[in-house]
């Protein structure tokens, strides 16, 4: 059995000199008379075996040694220590523990007997994070810090998988290393850092921490070379202001165009989060649509804005937020900070329980497009939606009820304010056939206001100017059969449905069209009550909708597939153009596929073919090929529906885009993408492009190993707008685990 016993460090050698202290691994300890069992100078021993000589005061314990001191603990194979000049040595296997838990490894190592200060040969310490620090000589002193002379770091490891030694990805290598275990933060002399054992960077003054807590200190720098601002580097500090707060600050350098700074604030509480970034600079300017060079570049405060947040107030009611907005139409794109060409902002309050939902919300857009007005773009502020469903059944059925109303302003153009109030219900049957049946009765009565009607310059969406009211009812039937059988291996399940709709004729044109311009036939809306989006527009008349579901299923493969069309007792031309699928008695053909197989492929096609000439009116396809890490993916999208001029929701295109990804390694990969704008003046007359023309692609490689993240992407952009030139982009990308990651 292993021997045990607890001394006291100053009291013992005094009070009992004559207690023999020489024990075999088969004795058992035996307490001292009045010995205190607790003490703060007590060390606490295990050993196989411990030696005392009273002559010269010094105890000697072997095999599995472990010392346990106010939560420093000592492992070693042997352990001497002289209790009259205090002076602990161990020698093999060592292995020193401080109460935060940090880890060292060392040959030989010289201690006071508090075991906090001491001397260590080839000491390799492991903290908190998991992150080592390894050195030839280090030295802890009586606070828990340590120098260690001709030292490296990493926070890699050190074995593979299999357990078998391994240089890590990076390390830092310095002459003198400071380790403050109570700040947490290891600070360097001489330091420089070395990836893949190769020396890449010095880094005088570098210091950062070492633990699970957010500290403050600088990031790792990012560095990008483009055609239009030259050489850029930015230079990003963290700020932990608290547990639940944090900021980020980036100055960024570039070699064509002014400075830019940058920043971030987090914060998180019990009730929800929100966040805020903004970019500044001074500097010059080409307007949007000018034909370039310097006479036409304006210098002056440039920047943007960005906030979003969402705090919940009780179980029911919650508060979202959303704001962004920018100096110029080319601010973003010219930073590469995005390359959306229209912002929103928006405020909601929300209420949300079992059966009902209230929503009271606000949006203002900021278009950044050539040619579009910021005068006509609309501000809808209230925003006012209420729907509430009825637990107890009503002749059978579900009903849900719904009230919403809409103001939208413009500074310069149309003005409408909008209410309406509905009623909805469905029954729901199955026959003993199989057939599911659904009834659905609904109601709606709108009020409406406009004023300018006469700036809108689509007349199909202006309506008449002042009071405008108009009252919807409808009543459907919906019938689905399914047929459910073996096939191919699986399962399959083949849908007939059959549905009628009848709506009296309403008046349409007579109200303003805000929310129900991007109409268009495709599988999501065929068998909608009204194929319209929004509220301004609804579709009156009897139609009556066919198709047929299919789907497939077996193991590691499905398929599933739609498609269908409608007739209308009487042609809908006067509320829709031509090319969208609805305009006449029969509509277009619309059709979806997709198949699934294992996680491998993954294919969507969806279409929409002419009723009279079968010609392809909407194309669109995406696929993906491959794993996780290998893979290749197209997009193809053609809109071909001949709608004409002053439709701008409804315009005609067509394009391409693709990307991979390919896993060389374990750790490397290449990648690129590119998307291709087919469409030409055919299509689109307000188009310049050719029928073939790349607006950007992009080509990169990339290492990632869990503790080393780096890689070079180029991008090439084909579009210029104002002062966002076209050209090359190089992004170097290099992050470091706990370095700033």
């Amino acid at each position: 059995m292993k021997s045990s016993i607890a001394l006291i460090a100053l009291a013992l050698p005094l009070a009992h000199p004559q207690v023999a202290l020489a024990q075999t691994a088969d004795e058992k300890a035996t307490p001292v008379a009045g010995q205190a069992t607790e003490t703060p100078d007590e060390i606490e021993f295990s050993a196989d075996t411990i030696d005392y000589d009273f002559e010269s005061d010094i105890v000697t314990a072997k095999g599995s040694v472990l010392l346990n001191r106010d939560g420093y603990k000592l492992r070693s194979d042997t352990v001497t220590w002289n209790r009259k000049t205090g002076v602990v040595e161990a020698k093999g296997n060592i292995r020193s523990i401080s109460p935060d838990g940090d880890t060292a490894y060392g040959d030989s190592i010289v201690l006071t007997d508090s075991l906090r200060d001491g001397i260590v040969d080839n000491l390799l310490l492991v903290l908190e994070d998991g992150s080592r620090l390894a050195a030839r000589k280090g030295e802890r002193f009586d606070d828990g810090s340590l120098i260690l002379d001709n030292a490296a770091y990493t926070a890699c490891a050190v074995t593979t998988e299999d357990g078998c030694p391994k240089e890590p990805s990076w390390e830092i290598k310095a002459v003198k290393v400071r380790y403050d275990p109570i700040k947490k933060r290891v600070s360097y002399d001489g330091a420089r850092i070395e990836i893949f054992g190769l020396p890449v960077l010095p880094l005088p003054g570098l210091s950062h921490p070492v633990s699970f807590e957010n500290r403050s200190g600088l990031l790792v720098p990012n560095l990008r070379i483009d055609s239009t601002n030259g050489v850029a580097v930015s230079v990003p500090y963290y700020f932990s202001i608290a547990p639940n707060q944090d900021a980020t600050v980036t100055a960024q350098v570039f070699t064509e165009v002014a400075p830019l700074i940058s920043g971030t604030f987090r914060n998180l509480d019990e009730k929800g989060a929100f966040q805020m970034t903004g970019y500044a600079t001074y500097s010059s300017r080409i307007p949007t649509g000018s034909a370039g060079g310097l006479s036409d570049s304006e210098k002056d405060f440039r920047g943007y804005f960005a906030t979003s947040g969402r705090f919940i107030l009780d179980e029911n009611w919650t508060i979202s937020q959303s704001a962004r907005i920018a100096s110029d139409r080319t601010f973003l794109r010219r930073y590469d900070i995005s390359d959306d060409d229209s912002l929103r902002s928006t405020i909601n309050v929300e209420r949300i329980d079992d059966s009902s939902y209230f929503s009271l919300a606000g949006w203002a857009f900021q278009t950044l497009r050539a040619g579009d007005p910021q005068n006509r773009v609309p501000i809808a502020l209230p925003v006012v939606d209420y729907r509430k469903r009825f637990s107890e059944p009503i002749l059978g059925g579900k009903t849900q009820i719904q009230f919403n109303s809409l103001a939208i302003g413009r500074t310069e153009g149309q003005d409408t304010q909008r209410a309406f109030a509905s009623a909805r219900w469905d029954l729901r049957k199955l026959t003993t056939m199989g057939q599911e049946i659904t009834l659905t009765g609904f109601a709606r009565g709108d009020v409406y206001n406009s004023e300018d009607n006469a700036l809108n310059e689509t007349a199909i969406y202006s309506g008449d100017s002042g009071w405008q009211t108009r009252g919807i009812v409808t009543a459907a039937l919906d019938v689905k059969w399914p047929f459910i059988g073996q096939a191919f291996g699986g399962t399959q399940t083949l849908t007939p449905r059959f549905q009628v709709v009848a709506t009296p004729a309403i008046s349409n044109l007579s109200l303003p069209n805000e929310d129900s311009r991007s109409v268009d036939l495709e599988d999501t809306n065929l068998f909608a009550l009204n194929r319209f989006p929004g509220y301004d527009r609804y579709e009156d008349n009897v139609r009556a909708t066919y198709g047929v579901e299919w789907n497939l299923s077996r193991p590691n493969l499905r398929v599933d597939a739609i498609v269908g069309q409608s007739y209308r007792l009487a042609n809908n031309s006067n509320i829709v153009p031509e090319g969208t699928g609805l305009s006449e008695r029969f509509s277009d053909i619309v059709g979806r596929t997709e198949v699934r197989f294992k996680d491998i492929v993954k294919f969507t096609h969806r279409y929409r073919l002419d009723k009279d000439s079968i010609a392809v009116r909407r194309n669109e396809i995406d696929a993906t090929v491959g794993s996780k890490n290998t893979y290749a993916q197209i997009g193809y999208l053609r809109l071909n529906r001949n709608i004409g001029d002053g439709f701008e929701d409804l315009s005609d295109r067509e394009e391409v885009r693709v990307g991979g990804r390919y896993q060389i390694d374990k750790y490397w990969s290449v990648f690129g993408s590119a998307i291709i704008d087919l469409t030409d003046a055919r299509e689109d007359p307000t188009s310049s492009a050719d029928g073939f023309e790349p607006v950007r692609h992009r080509i990169g490689v990339a290492y990632d190993d869990g503790c080393l993240s780096l890689g070079v992407t180029w991008r090439y952009d084909y579009e210029d707008t104002g002062d966002d030139q076209s050209g090359s982009t190089f992004l170097f990308r290099l992050a470091l685990r706990n370095l700033g990651v």
